[in-house]
Parts: structure tokens; sequence; C-alpha cells
């Protein structure tokens, strides 16, 4: 189980794919015209063969503008995993009693959206392409469109819940990968980085409130989010409501 893609949620796409190109050195983003069936439009930016995506509403009534509003702006939105065994994953989340809102397998490329009353804190998805190396997601020319100079790629995320022992449970249950106790929480490794689950720090309530990215400069990664003002008041980068936590690659 790998963690692919983290999505975030934003109110304008314009100004915070501004933001993320220039912190992050990314190159170009791809539409994917599948997330207006959700009243969503989007940009994905791939970060080495993993992948940064930014939904935004179109219309009202929908999930990610419901959580926007719950959450008080922008914020983590989902956690995209791909497996190499969809079938087993799918009977594991089946037996955990994980409810499934939303299923699709079509031309080598599925996705499995789990229910975020089931597995809090985020929506979480498991996906499968063929071959494995695709990202349907991300577009059909994601490696033309993969930056490197800066940002090299997603290596984990951080879930804030009013109980993560229950919510690392679930998760570690469902994802099939054990989990370990951490200082203030629970990790879970996963191939090629960590998830982790720790207390309600703000008055936000449960989500997805940091996400890992290796940089080869963190120095000049932080100074370039410094200067676009994408700071926060504890002094990390924020990108759409979000923390980055610059890992050193």
């Amino acid at each position: 189980m790998r963690l692919r893609q983290i999505a975030l949620v934003g109110a304008d796409l314009d100004a915070l794919r501004a933001d993320i190109e220039a912190v992050l050195g990314l190159g170009p983003a791809y539409a994917d015209r599948g997330v207006e069936k959700y009243g969503l439009r989007n940009q994905v930016w791939p970060i080495g063969d993993t992948f940064l995506e930014v939904v935004s509403p179109t219309k009202p009534g929908t999930t990610a503008g419901r959580l926007i509003d719950k959450r008080g702006g922008d914020g983590g939105y989902m956690a995209i995993f791909q497996t190499l065994d969809l079938a087993s994953a799918r009977a594991r989340i089946a037996a955990e009693g994980v409810r499934v809102v939303d299923q699709s397998d079509r031309d080598g490329a599925s996705f499995t959206h789990l229910h975020p009353k089931d597995l809090r804190g985020a929506i979480v998805s498991v996906d499968a392409m063929v071959p494995p190396e695709r990202w349907e997601w991300g577009g059909p020319d994601w490696k033309a469109n993969a930056r490197t100079d800066v940002a090299v790629e997603i290596r984990g995320c951080a879930v804030q819940t009013e109980d993560p022992n229950a919510v690392s449970t679930r998760w570690a249950d469902a994802l099939g990968h054990p989990r370990e106790p951490m200082a203030g929480g629970w990790r879970i490794p996963v191939d090629g980085g960590e998830l982790r689950f720790v207390p309600l720090g703000d008055d936000r309530g449960e989500g997805l409130t940091t996400f890992d990215v290796a940089v080869r400069d963190p120095a000049a990664v932080l100074a370039a989010a410094t200067a676009r003002g994408c700071i926060g008041a504890d002094g990390q980068v924020l990108l759409c409501g979000t923390r980055v936590r610059l890992v050193q690659a």
C-alpha cells in the first residue's frame, strides 16, 4: 500500500495554483475532467511519481464545499493509496465493515472511495493501475510534466483527530498495515512514507492537517514560501490551508 496522492480542497484554485507552483517548483498541472461529476474542478501536479491535487467546488452543496465550511477554510481532503492487489484490499475493507461511497473499474484504472465517517480524518481512496507506474489522475503526460529540481516526492501526511488511538487503529485495519506508537500519537508506516495520527491542535476539528514533501533545499523552499506569504503562525510552510512538512531529500 503506497501513498501516491494527496488532495487538498480550496476556494480559489487559480491563486492556490500560483502559490503551489512557486513554492514547490512544480511543472504544468493536469485538469482531470472526471471530478466534474462531484461538482469540482481541479489541478494535479506530479512530484516525482507522487501527486498533489487541489480540488475546488464549482457549485453549492458539494462534499468538498461542506468541508471548507465545516473546517473554516481551505485544507486537506483526501489520501489516495495505490495497491498491487486490489481484490485483496477490497475484501479486507469489506471485512472491516468500511463502507464504500464510490467505486470504478475502467480501462486499467480503478478506485475505491471509502466513507469518511468510517475512516475519520480524510476521504481515503484505494486505487490500482495497469501497469502500476501509470497514474490516470495525473493525466497521460504526467512524466513529461514532472519537475524535481525543488520537490522530489510526497512522503507522508498527518491527521489530527479527537481520538488518535481509535482512528489510527481503524486506518491500520482497513489498509492492512500495522501501526506503532510515536511521541504524542500513532504512526502507520506505508510504502515510501508514513501516516501520523495526532490530537487536535486547533479549533478546526478533525482533518488532514499536514503533508510531507521531500525537497532538495528546505531553506530555499522556506524562503520562497515566505516571499509569497505562505507561512503559518507556527513558521511552517502553509499551502491551501495545510502545513507542508519539509523533509531533506
